[in-house]
């Protein structure tokens, strides 16, 4: 087993005895399933249905003074306390950046000998294994607890890219991708019956609608890994643009009907005149799943 401290990740903390309908009420997941030892994943949308931040998030134990812990990208934590600090008006919430004192620890290739305090699967896959909150000097004794060691980040990342979850600033980026473009539905991200949010109507017409016409999908790297923002074209025609690279495989955020069309014409894709091949061929050839969270 592999675990490794993400330094690019912050937590913020929401309380408060409305704290959950609150939530409820902003985000894409049912915070009503959350409970502690259960992580979702869900993110911040404009009225418009972009994503401001997405994250993963799990409630607190009472012994931990409960509420609920949002892991998000560190550089996008204030942010997005500040949002919700914006949204709350009246309600009896209150919002905190713990980033200073709480980091994330991610394991995976295994269980964990023990599961810690504020430890949860993520919600993603299985395959991206488990979450655990913990202060940053902290994580060498988790590591070593739970029987794993630990690894630089980049080693995740390389794990990340290989499962297909996409990182926002790179893959995407934030305030411009709508969650059907991350995979959000099918990373059991958006709750399609949980009721109203900031930007439902908009991600429900996507879905109800198969409108998503932009997807990310997995890329098999034979060269040296073209960097990120590069254009996929197929032929002179653009088709995408390259995100996150590691180990052979990367990501890549592509018009899957100019893609199927590549496909079928036997055109190859490339990238900075690298070659890439699509990973699994039927993501730009099937329709877009219906996955429920």
């Amino acid at each position: 087993m592999k675990a490794a401290l993400l330094s690019d990740r912050g937590v913020v903390k929401v309380s408060g005895e409305a704290a959950r309908d609150f939530l409820n009420g902003l985000v894409t997941t049912d915070i009503g399933l959350i409970q502690p030892g259960l992580g979702r994943f869900g993110a911040l949308l404009t009225p418009q249905g972009k994503i401001v931040v997405d994250f993963l998030i799990t409630e607190a134990p009472s012994g931990h003074g409960g509420g609920f812990l949002i892991d998000c990208p560190r550089a996008l934590a204030q942010t997005l306390a500040d949002k919700l600090g914006f949204y709350k008006l009246r309600a009896k919430v209150a919002v905190e950046n713990l980033s200073d004192s709480l980091g994330v620890l991610a394991a995976w290739d295994g269980d964990p000998a023990i599961k810690p305090d504020l430890t949860f699967a993520d919600p993603r896959s299985e395959k991206l294994g488990w979450r655990i909150l913990i202060p940053a000097e902290l994580a060498p004794k988790a590591a070593h607890l739970i029987g794993a060691g630990l690894v630089d980040c980049a080693v995740y990342e390389a794990h990340r890219i290989a499962c297909g979850a996409p990182r926002g600033g790179i893959d995407f980026m934030y305030g411009d991708a709508f969650p059907h473009e991350t995979n959000m539905d099918r990373l059991h991200g958006v709750d399609f019956d949980k009721g109203c949010y900031v930007g439902q109507e908009v991600v429900s017409r996507m879905q109800h609608r198969g409108t998503a016409r932009t997807r990310t999908v997995r890329l098999i790297l034979e060269e040296a890994p073209p960097e990120a923002g590069v254009a996929i074209v197929a032929g002179d025609k653009p088709v995408g643009t390259m995100g996150s690279s590691a180990s052979g495989m990367g990501l890549g955020l592509l018009r899957i009907d100019r893609a199927a069309d590549a496909l079928d014409a036997g055109v190859p894709l490339t990238a900075g005149g690298i070659a890439v091949r699509l990973a699994e061929p039927d993501d730009v050839r099937s329709a877009p799943k219906k996955t429920v969270a």
